[in-house]
């Protein structure tokens, strides 16, 4: 087995030969600038490295890699857009350095992309591959209109949050290592359990996201810090603290999620200190390890060497620690 650093090294030697810059240039220089902004690179070395797991060759999932790469930076262009979000990876987003109109129509050539590099694969793998894809980009459709119609409602729930980050994230996560072992040909219950192990780590994942989107260091995390309270967003880390909030703290919570100041630091600070308070900072803690270890769970039920087993589980952990 090689390295995660092998894996992206690879990746990211494969998306150097095929993001190239052509004519018309305000259609192919966003997309090209997107997918070189950086990043963890999660989803297409989930796809390598489970290929490899379950026998194939990392070379023959590259195509794979890149497509659901391709479609997670074309999501966030058009997130970026909904959001008016300054920042993407410490770096201007593409409606920021152009417009709103090349983001869009930048973002749809990076869709149709994404379907194109499955056309590479043999009739079978293309199908399951292009099935799954289908069944994932809409789910991750229906995840960011719940996240939009979430930030103008006053009575979410917290299954119905979860609900929503495992639309808009974690399935994405569950396919890229469902690719893997679509494109390894894995027994059909590898592939179903590989997915559920990602779809968990998924879940985990974002729940972090939303932790450091409070509580992150500006110099590592490459997004404001603070994007999902200036938005007003419901997240774990807001639904939890009126949970556990006294009626005096849940007047002041509601009432600075209707606000959207110019400056909005002091908002920030203080919702972070009532996200303290009432123990929803710990409690987010505690349920990231959670669904970290139903995963984990999951994975000791795949038919796969226990060397292979170690290297997913070293994985998991590792986006349990993450400070980016």
């Amino acid at each position: 087995m090689n390295t995660i650093i092998d894996y992206q090294n690879y990746f990211l030697e494969y998306l150097s030969q095929k993001v190239q810059n052509k004519e018309p240039k305000n259609l192919y220089e966003p997309i090209s600038y997107i997918l070189n902004l950086g990043g963890k690179r999660l989803r297409p070395v989930l796809v390598l490295m489970t290929s490899e797991i379950f026998g194939g060759n990392y070379q023959k999932a590259l195509d794979a890699a890149l497509a659901v790469e391709v479609f997670h930076n074309f999501s966030l262009v058009h997130d970026d857009i909904m959001d008016d979000a300054p920042l993407r990876r410490g770096k201007e987003t593409v409606h920021e350095k152009w417009d709103i109109n090349t983001g869009i129509l930048s973002g749809d050539a990076m869709l149709i992309n994404a379907y194109q590099l499955f056309e590479n694969y043999d009739s079978e793998i293309f199908r399951e591959l292009a099935t799954l894809f289908t069944k994932t980009a809409i789910e991750v459709c229906e995840g960011q209109q719940y996240d939009i119609d979430f930030e103008t409602r006053d009575d979410v729930t917290i299954p119905e949050y979860m609900k929503m980050i495992e639309y808009k994230t974690a399935v994405l996560v569950g396919a890229a290592m469902q690719m893997g072992a679509i494109v390894a040909e894995a027994p059909e219950t590898c592939k179903k359990e590989i997915y559920n192990f990602g779809k968990l780590l998924g879940i985990a994942f974002q729940l972090q996201d939303d932790y450091l989107d409070a509580f992150g260091d500006p110099e590592t995390f490459g997004k404001q810090v603070g994007g999902d309270i200036i938005e007003n967003k419901k997240t774990y880390l807001y639904l939890k603290s009126l949970e556990y909030a006294s009626e005096e703290e849940i007047k002041q919570l509601e009432g600075l999620f209707t606000l959207n100041p110019e400056n909005p630091s002091e908002k920030i600070e203080t919702v972070k200190s009532l996200f303290e308070s009432t123990g929803a900072k710990e409690r987010t803690r505690k349920e990231i390890v959670k669904y970290t270890e139903e995963a984990f769970d999951v994975l000791d039920t795949l038919s796969i060497d226990e060397s292979n087993r170690e290297i997913l589980r070293d994985f998991g952990k590792s986006l349990m620690n993450r400070t980016v």
